[in-house]
């Protein structure tokens, strides 16, 4: 309390004189409706200014989490572009049993709907065949036990190889996020790769940029089937596509997508664009090389598709792939015994 006082009684002067300077300012914006215009006008002007300085540096502390916003914000304007495809089917009936002579009954999800009562198509007749058209199930929908799909997994790459023989990412999300192995991963550019491994919290992605990568595409002007690899030497901005027949008609400028045909990814997620196109002897396919959608040099945040391969489906393509091998071999054998008896013959 002794230093407060003699802090006053010393500064006493200097005190008194920024006490009245404060009281004349007062009055003077209080008696002077110009000067006050003017004064608030300029005191917002620079209290704005101070402001969003405040602002933008709160905001640079809160990148990570505003990143984190928007992926996800991202992923689920993404999702919507790859929708099911019976996401905007709706069955009108379903199976509850069956009547004593065997026959399934359905429930009706719809009733109806028969023409107003004065309309020309109204009668006994028409109003039977209605009830009938609306007594079919949709067989789509009730045969199917297609997995609803999930919204898209945003992810962060957190390692990405670039100039070995295979190269492959490693991504800040896993089992706990509901990433599984042999999944598609997409950017805003375009494919990325396939998830190759997961643990609970990370996943590594075969790159495209991967020897023994290959990706089922098609050229979106004609639909012609193809697939796309990266052979290795290449730089990680070009890729080959493979598979062209010769009397295929590519241009350059041409692009590439996906043809949904592995079941990994989606169809018609964009690949990159044909950049050159050589025809050379000797050989049945094209030689076109793709500039790649997506700057794997600057590569930072992906996104997960959430459908996964059909097992089923896989294991049946492999078996009847192998069928034709094990048919020539027995046409072979067959042919064999045939010859050898003819030639037993006199």
């Amino acid at each position: 309390m002794r230093n407060l006082l003699a802090f006053l009684l010393r500064y006493q002067g200097i005190l008194l004189f920024v006490l009245l300077e404060v009281v004349s300012f007062y009055f003077f914006l209080t008696n002077s409706s110009y000067q006050r215009a003017a004064f608030f006008n300029s005191a917002n002007a620079y209290m704005g200014v101070l402001l969003e300085r405040r602002t933008q540096v709160a905001d640079y502390f809160r990148l990570g989490e505003l990143n984190k916003e928007l992926l996800a914000d991202n992923a689920r304007l993404r999702y919507r572009l790859y929708p099911t495809d019976f996401s905007r089917r709706e069955a009108d009936s379903l199976p509850v049993g069956r009547d004593t002579l065997g026959r399934i009954v359905y429930r009706h999800l719809r009733p109806a709907v028969l023409p107003a009562p004065g309309s020309v198509a109204t009668g006994p007749a028409q109003n039977s065949k209605l009830k009938t058209q609306n007594s079919r199930p949709d067989t789509l929908l009730l045969g199917l036990t297609r997995q609803a799909s999930q919204p898209l997994v945003a992810a962060r790459v957190i390692n990405n190889s670039l100039r070995e023989v295979d190269n492959y990412l490693t991504l800040n999300v896993g089992s706990a996020d509901g990433v599984q192995p042999d999944r598609g991963v997409i950017a805003a550019g375009g494919v990325v790769g396939k998830v190759q491994a997961v643990s609970q919290h990370y996943a590594r992605v075969t790159s495209v940029l991967h020897s023994k990568l290959q990706i089922a595409a098609q050229i979106k002007r004609d639909g012609t089937i193809c697939s796309v690899k990266w052979p290795e030497g290449m730089d990680f901005a070009h890729a080959l596509v493979d598979q062209v027949q010769r009397q295929t008609r590519v241009l350059r400028g041409d692009t590439i997508v996906t043809s949904g045909y592995n079941a990994v990814f989606p169809p018609g997620v964009f690949i990159g664009t044909v950049e050159s196109v050589t025809t050379e002897p000797n050989k049945d396919f094209l030689t076109v090389k793709l500039r790649l959608g997506v700057d794997f040099s600057r590569l930072t945040y992906v996104y997960v598709v959430p459908t996964p391969p059909s097992t089923e489906r896989d294991s049946l393509e492999q078996h009847t792939s192998e069928l034709p091998a094990s048919i020539k071999a027995a046409q072979a054998k067959a042919a064999k015994e045939e010859a050898a008896k003819k030639e037993k013959k006199p």
